[in-house]
């Protein structure tokens, strides 16, 4: 194994005897995330719910089948890209995870994508956006636009569990906006995915 695949392993091996916060004490499995640790693109969501809690994977119930079936309709295999979230343990009744859940697990996402270096960034709803871009604006009011964070070309969207509870495919709604987003997402990894990182 390579130097990012030990670093990856030694990752979430620390991350399964984690114990800084209270969450530890709830979950049945961390999720630590899953794909290709050399993607140009990484997916960030808010926190594991009951079923990524139950398998260790994230993305997997329906909200994660309905991220898949975006991500196929716009012309990924999920297998290409990274996913991951904010906090990597299911907080109880699959609430949001407070102030002091996402900063007890901040370094570990930070660890993360300084071992991955994605060119792209996609944050998926109020909570991982709010998180990684430190600001009090909600993501209706920020989905769709591309911001620059260290770097990385930042992209926030839609949480596929806010498109389960908004049916409407009309022009403008949450459904349509995400199909606009999700190719204009693909238009720029085409652009990106074959230019080597600086060494």
């Amino acid at each position: 194994m390579n130097i990012i695949v030990n670093a990856f392993e030694e990752l979430k091996n620390n991350i399964s005897k984690c114990n800084n916060c209270g969450l530890c004490e709830t979950r049945n499995n961390i999720v630590f995330g899953e794909g290709n640790i050399y993607s140009p693109l990484v997916i960030i969501g808010e926190a594991p719910g009951e079923e990524e809690d139950l398998t260790g994977r994230p993305f997997v119930g329906k909200a994660g089948e309905l991220l898949t079936n975006i991500l196929k309709a716009a012309g990924f295999n999920r297998e290409e890209i990274y996913i991951t979230n904010v906090v990597k343990c299911r907080p109880p009744e699959n609430r949001d995870p407070d102030q002091s859940e996402q900063f007890a697990c901040r370094d570990y996402l930070e660890s993360q994508l300084l071992l991955i270096r994605p060119k792209i960034i996609i944050t998926m709803g109020n909570v991982a956006t709010k998180s990684i871009l430190s600001t009090t604006k909600g993501i209706t009011s920020i989905r769709g636009q591309l911001f620059d964070w260290r770097g990385i070309k930042l992209f926030p969207m839609f949480h596929p569990s806010f498109l389960l509870r908004n049916e409407s495919r009309a022009k403008g709604s949450p459904k349509d906006l995400t199909w606009q987003d999700i190719k204009y997402i693909k238009k720029l990894y085409d652009e990106v995915k074959n230019i080597k990182n600086d060494d």
